[in-house]
């Protein structure tokens, strides 16, 4: 047997796709943006992994499934080029639009291609508590029991210390950056702790190691969220406008639910009141906790 999984992007959700290959008993190429191959290069013997820039060179070849978690016009327009048996997920419909099959509705019901309009998908997406990983396994009859992430080996870095804080949110989800990072930077280094600002890094493999090489992340619901729960990495995570109930814990994450968070569910734009609705004390409280769970006691 043949799977085709075709998942661009954003990182983090390629990253979160990858407990599928634990379950996938056959031979599988992914396709993904050039950017995230280095994340998938070699992460198990069954895995080929071609860049999204050559996607031309999988049209060769027969996939007895593709499961297609993309939602775009050009994507479904090249997998309809792609020979294939049976699909998963997103599919262009001989009206032309994009869709999907009955078999994936579960988590595209709750996307921007549900057939049910983008209001009500964003109603059900905050009603639903199933996280990404069981909607995705079980719309493929398969049953999700805490697959663990897949991740390459990192580029070591200088960087290390007590408490990473992924600050950065990036231009679609704004309202993700918390408002007090540099307080709570001040106030965890107050106590003798090392804290570092994660930077930006040219090489996604070096990013994971600036992760793997802290104690405790505190950040949204972003890459180092994910980066961290695949290293093991215990970490608080602010949920200000985006799900925390499709993110699975693996055991090692606590996270802090905004007040606010209905009022600027899914929304995209800015609005400082949520970035501003968790405390500052309840994330230090959360950091504390981990910290005193994540590093041994010396007798």
């Amino acid at each position: 047997m043949k799977a085709l999984i075709i998942k661009l992007g954003a990182t983090g959700d390629v990253v979160r796709t990858t407990p599928l290959l634990r379950q996938l008993d056959c031979e599988v190429t992914w396709l993904t943006t050039a950017k995230n191959s280095v994340l998938l290069d070699g992460v198990t013997d069954n895995l080929h992994c071609v860049s999204w820039e050559q996607r031309a060179r999988i049209l060769g070849y027969r996939y007895d499934l593709a499961i297609n978690l993309e939602d775009t016009l050009d994507v479904a327009q090249f997998l309809r080029t792609v020979k294939c048996g049976e699909i998963f997920g997103a599919y262009l419909s001989p009206n032309g639009l994009v869709t999907y099959t009955e078999s994936s509705k579960r988590w595209f019901d709750l996307s921007l291609i549900s057939s049910y309009g983008r209001h009500e998908a964003d109603r059900l997406k905050l009603l639903n508590r199933q996280t990404y990983q069981e909607l995705i396994f079980d719309g493929l009859g398969l049953r999700f029991v805490g697959e663990t992430y897949l991740l390459p080996e990192p580029i070591e870095t200088a960087l290390s210390g007590d408490v990473a804080i992924a600050a950065d949110a990036g231009p679609v989800w704004p309202m993700k950056r918390w408002a007090y990072y540099g307080q709570l930077k001040r106030q965890l280094e107050d106590s003798g702790l090392i804290v570092n600002v994660l930077p930006e890094r040219s090489s996604l493999l070096a990013h994971l190691a600036d992760v793997r090489n802290h104690c405790c992340l505190v950040g949204g619901d972003s890459l180092p969220m994910h980066l961290a729960l695949g290293t093991g990495t215990r970490c608080v995570t602010l949920f200000t406008c985006t799900s925390p109930w499709e993110i699975y814990d693996y055991g090692i994450q606590r996270k802090i639910v905004s007040p606010r968070l209905e009022e600027f569910f899914y929304k995209r734009g800015y609005d400082q009141r949520a970035t501003s609705a968790i405390s500052v004390d309840e994330v230090l409280s959360a950091v504390m906790a981990q910290l005193d769970v994540s590093i041994p006691v010396v007798k």
